[in-house]
């Protein structure tokens, strides 16, 4: 009678016996050395190598994302510009009329102001709204691109082409409206946002006929309706579409040989946006007697 062979040994434990084996890679193992696998089970080794081997999810910037990335940055915009609502409507005691309230007439964008000094004007005047329908119309549109922008961007570099659109809004309503002018909602930022997206479906080969339209839509809206800061909307749709491109374009025509510079060179794009913004709003800035304030 032939002797049995002795039974093999975990690769990773030789004192522990086993009748099981990897079947990815054939290797004995004990129970705690293998992991259930959709057919069969893996050794710890071929679970590593398969974790490796799965390419990590990246946006329209290059960067890695999450699977399912929550957009926060957009969810907290929404919020602090409903707060500020609300805060501008306790003061005022109403809805409808919360114009005149302290906050908004110290916030919303008056270029004589802006000249004499009061430069957070420029931002601030971003995140006031006038009445609950202005305030909603804004938020929804923000809503609706903000999650798709923010996943294909980044948190970061969305919330910068945000700000950068907001300034490009506030620059182009210093330089182009009447010293004496008042102005205020996110509608400059949004709309930087509209052009944000037409660029990274552009970028990413994406039928733009959708977008198209509603940009078409928003645009006639803000020149048919009375009462609505054209050129904000203008300037906001400018600045966010260069921001973005470049972003998403420069550093392939630049030659970026990696993901690093690559960055780099996208961040540069949406500072020179924004410096460009605030040296418009630097040296069209008028200064002067402030009129007396008149509701919106």
């Amino acid at each position: 009678m032939q002797p049995q062979p002795p039974a093999p040994t975990c690769y990773r434990h030789s004192d522990r016996p086993t009748g099981l084996a990897c079947t990815r890679c054939g290797r004995p193992a004990c129970p705690e050395c293998l992991t259930a696998a959709a057919v069969g089970q893996h050794c710890v080794e071929c679970v590593r190598q398969g974790r490796n081997d799965i390419r990590p999810v990246r946006n329209a910037a290059g960067t890695q994302v999450s699977r399912v990335p929550v957009p926060y940055v957009t969810y907290a915009l929404i919020a602090v510009n409903v707060i500020v609502f609300a805060v501008s409507a306790f003061q005022a005691k109403s809805l409808t009329n919360n114009d005149l309230s302290s906050l908004v007439r110290n916030w919303e964008l008056v270029p004589v102001q802006v000249g004499n000094g009061e430069w957070f004007r420029v931002i601030g005047s971003g995140f006031v709204h006038y009445g609950p329908i202005h305030l909603l119309a804004n938020m929804f549109s923000l809503y609706m691109l903000g999650p798709y922008c923010e996943v294909a961007l980044g948190r970061a570099r969305f919330l910068a082409v945000y700000l950068v659109s907001l300034l490009g809004g506030s620059a182009a309503v210093v330089a182009l409206y009447g010293a004496q002018s008042h102005s205020g909602g996110a509608s400059g930022a949004i709309f930087g946002i509209f052009g944000a997206v037409a660029v990274i479906m552009l970028r990413t080969r994406q039928n733009l006929t959708q977008i198209a339209v509603l940009l078409v839509i928003n645009l006639f809206i803000t020149f048919a309706v009375p009462g609505i800061s054209i050129w904000a909307h203008l300037g906001g749709l400018l600045a966010g579409t260069a921001a973005t491109t470049g972003i998403l374009y420069l550093p392939r025509w630049a030659g970026a040989r990696n993901t690093k510079t690559a960055l780099n060179i996208g961040w540069a794009a949406v500072a020179a946006v924004g410096a460009i913004a605030i040296l418009v709003t630097v040296l069209t800035a008028p200064s002067g007697t402030v009129l007396p304030y008149l509701p919106v």
